[in-house]
């Protein structure tokens, strides 16, 4: 008979033996995470324990990630299936359990870089991660078994990517990130009225001069795939692989909307939101040289994809993260909409700082001015390879 793997054993470890006297004992999670006894349902309390989570948990994942406040369509199991198909990484997601009620969700995966070791993330290649729970202390269980976790396997750093700081000590904050989320009105009118003056002249002018249309369809992640790719060469970066817009499209079904924006019959940008809850996130977005210059596409989808949200009954409208102070962010703070500094904290396990390998680093420039003067097909197949090494 085969000898079970670490990870098969640890899950065994997780299963209560009999007392003696025949009674139950208690769940204690072998990752650490102290029992808590908070449960305003429970008819008799039961301790929270902390395990892995498999596939065969993704229904009750799902299900909890929807009903958290926390919960984030980077959260849900079809995020981690499309970055285990595409990029590799290893998934390390921890459940909080309640007898057998799940209660809590931390998404984790194990990342191998080349040149800066390997990392546990939550969540690669999305903007917030972290805790999600339905529960008072299950947040601060999943965070204690992830520590020890990220201390049992070694890594150079453990990545929570929160929305608000999860209040965990040890960890090192980061001021670099900001989103922007705003209510939506009960009448799509009422987008045009609060935007800011000059940003309303220049979507209306837009409409009236430029003849744009927008259209949707998961058929355009095509279109979406060569902007995408064009607009990150001239800020001098790698792009992500056409496999990926495909697997989120084939792992989250209906929450993916990709929508093109046209003149005539040019595509000048595409975008990829992702739908949760009463919540869109507007989050992939590619441009051709001339769409903002001359047409001022963005502005237009981002006021088109307002209007949509209010017609089908989204309440939230998410235009993203961007670095505080880059143009990005000023171009959210122009259309009206307030910054909220992100709440990321990262644990340093073997790694001696937090990494800073983005355009805000002066390290960087040299790397993006070369980018920028390589043939498009040299960018297209080292995007492909580089993508993985940068959750």
């Amino acid at each position: 008979m085969e000898a079970p793997t670490a990870r098969a054993a640890e899950a065994q470890a997780l299963v209560p033996d009999p007392r003696p006297d025949g009674a139950p004992v208690p769940h204690e999670s072998v990752l650490g995470a102290a029992p808590i006894d908070d449960h305003p349902s429970a008819a008799v309390s039961l301790p929270v324990s902390v395990r892995d989570l498999t596939r065969a948990d993704d229904a009750a994942r799902d299900a909890l990630v929807r009903r958290a406040s926390a919960g984030s369509i980077f959260h849900m199991s079809g995020w981690e299936r499309a970055v285990e198909r595409v990029f590799h990484h290893e998934p390390r997601s921890l459940g909080a359990f309640r007898g057998e009620e799940l209660v809590g969700v931390l998404p984790l995966m194990l990342c191998r870089t080349p040149t800066f070791g390997r990392h546990l993330v939550s969540m690669p290649y999305g903007v917030y991660g972290g805790p999600a729970s339905i529960t008072a202390g299950a947040d601060a269980a999943l965070v204690t078994a992830a520590t020890r976790r990220a201390e049992s396997e070694r890594v150079g750093r453990l990545e929570l990517r929160c929305v608000d700081d999860p209040g965990t000590p040890g960890f090192v904050g980061s001021d670099l990130y900001a989103a922007f989320v705003q209510e939506l009105p009960a009448d799509p009118d009422e987008i045009w009225t609060r935007m800011p003056k000059r940003a309303r002249a220049e979507v209306r002018k837009t409409i009236l001069r430029n003849g744009l249309s927008m259209s949707e369809g998961p058929w355009y992640a095509d279109d979406l795939y060569e902007l995408f790719h064009r607009s990150k060469k001239r800020l001098g970066s790698p792009a992500l692989p056409r496999a990926w817009y495909h697997a989120l499209i084939a792992e989250l079904g209906a929450d993916v909307l990709v929508h093109v924006a046209r003149r005539s019959s040019e595509p000048l940008a595409a975008t990829m939101s992702f739908v949760h809850g009463d919540k869109l996130d507007f989050y992939y977005i590619g441009v051709t040289d001339e769409a903002n210059r001359e047409f001022n596409a963005t502005n237009f989808l981002v006021v088109r994809l307002q209007e949509m949200c209010v017609r089908r009954g989204i309440r939230r409208f998410d235009l993203g993260r961007s670095r505080v102070g880059s143009g990005p962010y000023q171009f959210k703070k122009n259309q009206g909409f307030e910054p909220r500094l992100l709440g990321y904290r990262t644990k340093l396990v073997r790694s001696r700082e937090v990494s800073n390998f983005n355009p805000s680093n002066p390290k960087t420039e040299k790397l993006r001015e070369t980018w920028g003067k390589l043939p498009d097909w040299a960018t297209r197949a080292l995007s492909n390879r580089l993508m993985r090494y940068m959750p």
